[in-house]
């Protein structure tokens, strides 16, 4: 069953929250307002806190569009959790948000050089995709530095 784009996300959301009750953590989802940040998590003694982007896909591979504003990089200690709904269970990817920045940077750039089917070049726009093929991030809890304790 194919769900909305809304509907899709609204699940990662929530996937991403459970995941990260699962685990230990504590984890608040933020309302709508909150700009870049979908949930905040923290260790269960809150020494030590995150703030996560949530993307979400609905095909097996682990790709996800995103736009021109993930090619900044806000702040420290905030993190991205991709999401593959399908297959089941659900598939995560944890990616600090400096590498997400210079990925889908570096990427479109190399789209842009690069010549279209017909040898035409690519014109500019503001979509941008992230993916990754080889793995890297899958299950990469550790990454949000939750486990450690601030001295």
């Amino acid at each position: 069953m194919k769900l909305s784009g809304i509907q899709a996300g609204i699940a990662g959301e929530y996937l991403v929250a459970a995941e990260l009750s699962r685990r230990g953590y504590v984890a608040s989802l933020t309302l709508r307002n909150t700009r870049g940040i979908d949930i905040l998590a923290s260790n269960a003694d809150a020494t030590k806190s995150v703030g996560i982007q949530v993307k979400t896909a609905q095909g097996v591979k682990p790709h996800w569009m995103m736009n021109k504003k993930a090619e900044l990089d806000i702040a420290e200690n905030l993190f991205y959790v991709f999401v593959c709904l399908t297959p089941s269970p659900p598939a995560f990817y944890v990616v600090p948000r400096q590498t997400v920045a210079d990925y889908v940077r570096e990427s479109h750039a190399n789209w842009l050089k690069t010549p279209g089917r017909k040898g035409q070049p690519h014109q500019d726009n503001p979509v941008r995709r992230f993916s990754d093929l080889k793995h890297k991030y899958k299950d990469k809890w550790d990454l949000l530095g939750l486990d450690k304790t601030i001295p």
